[in-house]
């Protein structure tokens, strides 16, 4: 029997994009909209077999099925990014115009096969994306950050700016948070360590996370800030929501950009002047950045202790005088060993994190703010990631040490009821990798 032969297929791209725009003419969006993915799904596969049986063109059953799925995720998700944002192991994933779509696994990038039709394209779905938070990506705006209904924050920037065409970035958010004991057994940090912090958050410290971009701290915020107790009121401040607190006495602020006339922006420094009416026991800010750093720090100094933060800084000191420096962005003239006694009466611990060459994530620093020494705030390390070297197929080596000091916030959280093993900080304990 002689075998069926078919005429050429044409570009698979130009194919779909052919039984799209025919799609669109067939199809009721309001009704497809109404249905759950799979029964829009069934409705799609009809809808192109009846296309596929006019116009004569011999397509397989698994091709019919990935092209309906590709048209659903073209009509209703985010196109070619669908089947990345469908996978648990991508943590981001960073759109270099059409053509270049990279993505991040287990700390590391590599580059996909993915690609959009065209820069037209690519802006289509960033327009959806921003659109449906209520902002707008255009030339005279041409950038802007959102997020997308998991969670996942993104940022978008277009031409003029962007040379070469629209960049798209979306930092992913895991829905099921990592726990303290799985970044334990990650070895991001020790268990000694998590306990450290653990009543820490209890006993109402203030503190402050830092790192560089990437590095963790909003994973390890979103793990301090589960030790909150329920009975506490929080109230979160952020320029692009992506915290996932657990509690239920919860109230959440987001800025909001200006309108096309350049006017109605509400800053940071407003929402968390705002907060302080709203009665909170703690306040939360996504990452602090300008000059709502005063108003954070004024906030820890007067009842609202236990509050929490993140920064970019590459170490604990670095940390302190960004600090410095965003306090003397609000433009109050303060002298600067006033504005450095607020912080160190303001922060008690700042925990410095780092994402490491093999793509893994640890505390480095585990440090506390023990006063002013003169006019320079005093930085006293309790535990340090100690780095030996790299191993044969690239990771990290090194342990975490304690420095052999016990910290003079111990006596705050023995008055608080929580109790320390009395070998915690002592020089012999550590953690290798």
């Amino acid at each position: 029997m002689t075998p069926t032969t078919f005429p050429p297929r044409t570009d698979y791209t130009s194919f779909k994009s052919t039984i799209h725009r025919k799609l669109i003419q067939n199809l009721n969006l309001e009704r497809l909209a109404e249905m759950n993915r799979e029964a829009a799904l069934l409705e799609l596969t009809r809808i192109i077999e009846n296309l596929m049986d006019t116009d004569g063109m011999p397509i397989t059953l698994l091709e019919r099925e990935r092209l309906a799925r590709e048209v659903l995720d073209e009509v209703f998700g985010l196109g070619p990014l669908e089947p990345l944002m469908r996978d648990p192991t991508v943590s981001d994933i960073l759109v270099n115009t059409a053509k270049h779509v990279y993505v991040e696994r287990r700390g590391l990038l590599e580059k996909t096969d993915v690609h959009f039709r065209d820069n037209a394209h690519l802006r289509q779905i960033i327009d959806r994306i921003v659109s449906a938070v209520g902002r707008r990506v255009d030339e005279s705006s041409p950038m802007v950050d959102a997020r997308l209904a998991d969670g996942s924050r993104v940022n978008a920037i277009i031409p003029p700016l962007a040379l070469d065409g629209p960049c798209l970035s979306i930092r992913r958010f895991a829905n099921v948070k990592l726990s303290g004991a799985e970044l334990v057994t990650n070895n991001s940090l020790t268990l000694q360590m998590l306990d450290l912090l653990k009543a820490c958050v209890k006993a109402r410290l203030n503190i402050v996370i830092s790192g560089g971009t990437g590095a963790g701290k909003t994973t390890l915020l979103n793990l301090l800030s589960s030790y909150i107790s329920d009975r506490e009121r929080i109230i979160t401040i952020e320029d692009a929501a992506e915290l996932q607190l657990q509690q239920e006495h919860v109230v959440r602020l987001e800025t909001r950009p200006a309108n096309i006339e350049g006017k109605g922006a509400i800053l940071q420094r407003q929402l968390l002047i705002n907060s302080l009416r709203m009665r909170p026991d703690r306040i939360v800010v996504g990452e602090v950045r300008g000059e709502e750093a005063l108003d954070m720090l004024q906030a820890m100094n007067t009842g609202h202790d236990g509050s929490l933060t993140t920064i970019h800084a590459n170490t604990p000191r670095d940390a302190l005088s960004r600090l410095e420096t965003m306090v003397a962005m609000a433009g109050l003239n303060l002298p600067d060993k006033a504005i450095r006694r607020q912080i160190a009466s303001a922060v008690d611990v700042v925990l410095q994190v780092s994402r490491m060459s093999d793509g893994t994530r640890k505390v480095i620093y585990l440090s506390e703010i023990t006063g002013m020494e003169g006019e320079t705030v005093s930085v006293q390390d309790i535990f340090q990631f100690h780095k030996r070297g790299i191993g044969p197929k690239g990771e990290v080596l090194g342990e975490f040490i304690p420095v052999g000091i016990r910290p003079k916030f111990a006596d705050r959280l023995e008055v608080a009821g929580l109790k320390l093993s009395p070998d915690m900080f002592s020089r012999q304990r550590g953690s290798k990798d």
